[in-house]
């Protein structure tokens, strides 16, 4: 176990996607660990670190809210891209009057989490890299409000607030209550060819162990 911090992200809306909807985004009832890893990373990351996700502590009602949004139908072309880098004349640009398409989106509204997550050591640390080292410039950048880039929910369109969390967790809308979420994205094996990795968390009193979930459910 690493060092220890706990951060409260909050936003207007989030949307999580199920990998299993293709052509409209439907999101998850709660946030993801790698959504979770990936909030901290944009604090904070270094290659001698790795980010771990212990628990997430749903503070509100889990509200649903459907809108459409202007999406595009393709992706900037890789080949050409290699092409532009070898000197070529290509055109990078996707023209979205062309390519725009509207696509329904089932999000979350009004959400508010607690994150504890800790970080370990990687095979990659540098001269001078020590865990307190990493620990105090973590604990700095969070107080500070800073971030290699604006964090989001999901999407970026969705960002977010954060702020470092250093008092009692505070009350949860669902104290009381257990829910099973079903399956969910845990995140990506980027060692075995990024096979996604699937877990069955449990909310006991608004809060998700993603420890138990994963030793419990985990599915490749």
């Amino acid at each position: 176990m690493g060092f220890g911090i706990t951060i409260r992200v909050r936003g207007d809306y989030a949307c999580f996607t199920r990998p299993e909807m293709k052509a409209e985004r439907v999101s998850y009832d709660v946030i993801t660990p790698s959504a979770a890893r990936g909030i901290l990373e944009a604090i904070y990351w270094k290659p001698a670190i790795v980010w771990r996700i212990d628990r997430i502590h749903v503070l509100n009602e889990i509200r649903f809210d459907s809108v459409r949004r202007n999406e595009v139908s393709s992706k900037a072309s890789t080949q050409n891209a290699r092409k532009a880098m070898r000197g070529g004349e290509v055109g990078l640009g996707i023209d979205a009057t062309e390519k725009r398409e509207q696509r329904a989106t089932y999000l979350l509204r009004d959400v508010d989490y607690c994150i504890e997550a800790h970080f370990e050591m990687t095979g990659a640390p540098g001269p001078g890299d020590t865990p307190e080292k990493h620990y105090n410039v973590a604990l700095r950048r969070l107080r500070k409000g800073q971030c290699f880039h604006q964090p989001y929910f999901g999407c970026r369109e969705f960002p977010l607030r954060f702020e470092l969390w250093e008092g009692p967790i505070p009350p949860s809308a669902y104290s009381g209550q257990e829910l099973d979420l079903g399956f969910m994205l845990y995140d990506i094996d980027f060692a075995r060819d990024m096979t996604p990795v699937f877990y069955r968390p449990v909310m006991r009193d608004g809060t998700i162990d993603c420890n138990e979930g994963l030793r419990t459910g985990a599915v490749p």
